[in-house]
């Protein structure tokens, strides 16, 4: 929020320098974030003074040209060539000197420098008014009072301003300093606290009066839940022009653009007492009734903008008999608003329900001066006041009679609130005991009413603008940022709680596994909660029905939680591979979240995403692209670290793999792995084949029962490795036999492993082909040859018995 310095002092006499009152505004709890220089015209018309145009000659080798010779005040008259088309001799114009710096109207800046045009020396540039900020006009240079002297710097003729703005990073709480008046308000109170007595300077509306009834709009309905008061007046025969230089300065230091002295006015009043107004063509009224109601759904508006929008069901219009005329408290209607030709108007000065209006500029993505104020509350009982304001102002720009009663609709009066403070517990939370004059004084200055006074406290009234003050704690609050913050002084001693933590932290896992994964060359992201709901189309594992949708999404596309943490990995696969970054390595911690009916779940989960290349293209090692057993090596190793061993791989059901295997311990799946279906990739516009893992992270956590390890010796005794070539039927898997495995020998076995398989030509249909590898190791002492070869009968036994295997 930008304050204007001169404009802030119109409410209190001060000064000081800027950079000490913004000192003063932080301590305060409006922080400055930044302050900068405002003139009214850029540059401050810098270089350029009045010249004395004494000769006007046609230029010798252009039409359009003439050269000139023009008396800057200096003793000897320059020679100028200039090709506007009203220059002549006897003239007062102003003019740019060689080294002067102008602006071009976007802002960007360039130097008169000395030159030749056409053959001819020119020492500068008689301007006309667009060229020195001035005005828009470029039809002919700037022709000045002939009384003026030659010389005389164009700054003197014309009214600068110079000003000092504010940027104040002002919390959402503060509605009540959302205005020059609710700063100066706070500005007040602090300066009295450095014992500095400052009265706050208010406008006056003392000379608002009604100069005649003759054009009468009538308030007929009022939805008084989301409008609780709602006020208007008529003004007839005013003038729709250009607001005084005064106005636009004001106004322009704040960063706002000048539309004309009706609109400008309402911004005026809008930045300085802090109310919205709208001002509506009282010849476009129908029926020359208003009526503030809602709509039906799907009802066509189209706003100042020219875009024509779908209204909510819930969202608040102000209308007339026949049609909608402007959205309440966000924005105008386009064939209600003030033009040129207006000569009456309907002013229009209302609180709103805070939540309405922010649900109504959400739904339609606006974000107004007004609609700012109004979702964050205003003070409902400067409705009239400000009209009153407004009007006189609107009267003194633009002319024109007020010619209505001030109707004021406010049937259910928003009342002051009520709130005790216990001496005691300020003194608790502060740390330090303020005198109790100190606290009166600094609540008096913040416009809070004392009721009455005991040994123990405080009865007070909160005025109804401070809708951010309501409980003990927000009064303290409001007496330690006035009192200061520095002013309490710091305690040698610091006291500080120790949690019980539990043994097994989930943020200390997550830490231990995301450095295993980077370690890997994974990459950790944090996709977005909300993502949009047609992705569950792209599989039959989730359901519609059990989506979270959003009240107000921001769009379409982000308008549910997430059922799955898949799609987010997906999209950024898609823009990886979209920039030519193929071989993507991804991994994230999150939530999913699910509506089942009888409540809402949220679980957390593990993502782990393979694809493209295995490893980079190099001379020591061949391309190869990820697989299957590379993301199963990476899912097994993850809960290896975590000491959650003797799994269970069963076929996954879940229908966004082709062929996947989840990992089960105690009937619970921890983790579902394998390669995502090409229906589920062709979403995204990704090709190539991509593997996916989802950990379901509350299973694993509940799986970690210790955080000790074990070591042991490296053994003495050397290791065996013997090989089997077995025939098999088709339907056997390596984990069974695995299994069986290390049920006959349990105690000097120490690994199997498949490391070949062959199906098809010359082996029999059904069957296939696996060669194992058996690691043998006594801990003890060295393995002899019959050990070893009974073992290997007792393994070749088990699986011709279980399996039907034949040795190849």
């Amino acid at each position: 929020m930008k304050i204007s310095y001169n404009w802030l002092k119109q409410f209190i006499n001060l000064d000081w320098d800027a950079e000490k009152t913004g000192e003063l505004l932080t301590d305060l709890g409006l922080e400055i974030e930044g302050i900068e220089p405002f003139t009214s015209i850029k540059g401050g018309l810098e270089g350029i003074v009045v010249g004395h145009v004494l000769e006007c000659n046609q230029h010798s080798n252009a039409d359009r040209l003439k050269v000139t010779k023009v008396d800057l005040g200096t003793g000897e008259p320059v020679q100028i060539v200039c090709g506007a088309p009203n220059v002549a001799a006897g003239q007062k114009v102003p003019v740019a000197t060689v080294g002067t710096t102008l602006y071009d109207e976007d802002g960007n800046p360039w130097q008169i420098k000395k030159g030749k045009i056409r053959g001819e020396v020119s020492m500068g540039m008689i301007c006309a008014e667009d060229e020195l900020g001035l005005g828009k006009g470029h039809d002919g240079i700037m022709v000045l009072a002939e009384t003026l002297t030659p010389g005389t710097p164009v700054s003197q003729v014309f009214e600068i301003e110079n000003d000092t703005v504010f940027e104040i990073g002002l919390t959402p709480n503060r509605a009540d300093a959302m205005s020059h008046w609710g700063v100066a308000r706070d500005l007040r109170a602090g300066l009295l606290q450095q014992e500095i007595q400052i009265e706050l300077i208010t406008p006056s509306t003392s000379t608002f009066h009604i100069d005649s009834r003759t054009l009468k709009v009538d308030v007929s309905e009022v939805d008084s839940e989301k409008a609780p008061r709602y006020c208007g007046v008529t003004i007839n025969g005013l003038k729709v022009e250009a607001a005084p230089t005064w106005l636009q300065n004001r106004l322009k230091a704040i960063g706002l653009t000048p539309i004309n002295n009706i609109v400008d006015a309402t911004n005026y009043v809008l930045h300085e007492l802090g109310q919205p107004l709208h001002a509506f063509d009282a010849s476009k009224i129908a029926g020359q009734k208003i009526e503030v109601k809602t709509l039906p759904a799907g009802t066509k508006f189209t706003t100042l903008d020219g875009m024509e929008r779908e209204l909510h069901e819930e969202d608040l219009m102000i209308c007339d008999v026949e049609k909608p005329m402007c959205i309440a408290g966000v924005f105008g209607g386009e064939e209600s608003g003030v033009t040129e030709s207006t000569t009456s108007i309907f002013l229009e000065s209302a609180y709103f329900n805070p939540v309405s209006i922010r649900k109504t500029a959400k739904r339609h993505g606006l974000n107004t001066d007004a609609s700012f104020r109004f979702e964050r509350g205003i003070d409902p009982n400067s409705c009239e006041y400000a009209l009153r304001r407004a009007a006189i102002l609107i009267q003194e720009i633009a002319g024109g009679e007020i010619t209505s009663d001030v109707i004021d609709v406010y049937p259910n009066k928003i009342e002051d609130h009520q709130v005790f403070l216990n001496f005691d517990n300020a003194t608790r939370l502060i740390g330090q005991e303020i005198p109790k004059e100190t606290i009166k004084s600094i609540l008096s200055s913040l416009e809070i009413k004392i009721n009455n006074v005991t040994e123990s406290g405080l009865g007070m009234t909160i005025p109804a603008y401070r809708n951010d003050v309501t409980r003990e704690a927000d009064v303290i609050e409001e007496v330690l940022r006035v009192y200061g913050y520095n002013n309490i002084n710091f305690t040698e001693k610091l006291n500080a709680s120790i949690a019980s933590n539990q043994k097994i932290e989930d943020h200390l896992v997550q830490n231990k596994v995301a450095t295993q994964l980077t370690a890997q060359g994974f990459h950790e992201i944090m996709a977005n909660s909300l993502t949009n709901p047609s992705y569950i189309d792209l599989t039959e594992s989730l359901k519609s029905e059990h989506t979270i949708e959003m009240l107000n999404p921001l769009s379409n596309e982000l308008s549910a939680l997430r059922q799955s943490m898949l799609f987010g990995a997906l999209e950024a696969l898609a823009y990886n591979q979209n920039r030519r970054m193929p071989n993507v390595k991804l991994f994230e911690f999150g939530k999913t979240y699910h509506d089942f009916g009888n409540g809402r779940e949220e679980h957390k989960h593990l993502s782990v995403l393979i694809a493209g290349q295995k490893n980079e293209d190099s001379w020591a090692m061949p391309c190869a692209p990820a697989n299957f057993f590379q993301l199963k090596g990476i899912v097994t190793s993850i809960l290896q670290r975590l000491g959650v061993t003797d799994t269970t791989e069963k076929p996954t059901k879940n229908a966004i793999f082709s062929e996947g295997i989840s990992l089960v311990k105690n009937k619970k799946s921890l983790v579902e792995f394998g390669v995502l279906k090409k229906q589920v990739l062709k979403g995204f516009g990704i090709d190539s084949e991509t593997l996916y893992a989802d950990f379901n992270w509350d299973a694993v956590l509940a799986e970690i029962t210790s955080e000790t390890f074990h070591v042991q010796p490296i053994p003495k005794f050397p290791k065996v490795k013997r090989d089997f070539a077995l025939l098999l039927d088709e339907s056997v898997t390596f984990s069974e036999l695995q299994e069986a495995a290390f049920k006959t020998e349990k105690q000097l076995l120490k690994n199997v492993n498949l490391f070949d398989v062959y199906t098809g030509k010359n082996l029999p249909k059904g069957k296939k082909s696996y060669a194992l590898s058996f690691t043998l190791l006594d801990e003890r002492k060295t393995l002899t040859d019959k050990q070893i070869d009974k073992i290997m009968k007792k393994l070749q036994n088990r699986f011709e018995t279980d399996f039907g295997a034949e040795l190849r």
